[in-house]
């Protein structure tokens, strides 16, 4: 078994229910909470709510990475050609245990996971002692965020 940490966030329809619904889909041992955010990239758009899960897979990155996908599409999930726009639901792979991957399709950790508070500050919630490869303690990067202006 393997210890996988997974980004939720939604900003349009009932944001809430998609989260916990998500979470409940794929198996997650705990929920962080659900924060709401600005969005990310593409500003004028609603604002976000966003968790972090844990969850324990016998999965392989890619198939979990499959599966969350299909819950993606699952719950309403329409990917169109604008990137970081609006969203019933946004499932993200962001830690499979201490792995590092890096393959068409699948970057684990998230390559972007050490920049964005709102997926480090449930993780440190989760996980505190946790270490993204490449990059160190979740703990020290969220510090490191705050501390910047």
């Amino acid at each position: 078994m393997t210890r996988a940490f997974v980004g939720l966030g939604a900003n349009i329809g009932e944001r809430e229910r998609s989260i916990r619904t998500a979470a409940e889909l794929i198996g997650a041992r705990r929920l962080s909470s659900l924060r709401e955010t600005e969005p990310w990239g593409l500003r004028d758009q609603p604002p976000f709510l966003n968790a972090a899960a844990v969850l324990e897979t016998e999965l392989g990155a890619r198939e979990l990475l499959t599966r969350l996908l299909a819950i993606e599409l699952e719950l309403g999930r329409v990917r169109g050609a604008q990137r970081w726009g609006p969203r019933t639901i946004d499932l993200d792979l962001l830690l499979y245990g201490s792995e590092t991957v890096d393959e068409p399709g699948l970057a684990v950790p998230h390559p972007r996971l050490h920049e964005r508070r709102f997926a480090l500050e449930p993780l440190v919630e989760l996980a505190p002692e946790l270490v993204v490869p490449g990059h160190g303690s979740v703990s020290a990067l969220l510090a490191k965020l705050q501390s910047s202006p």
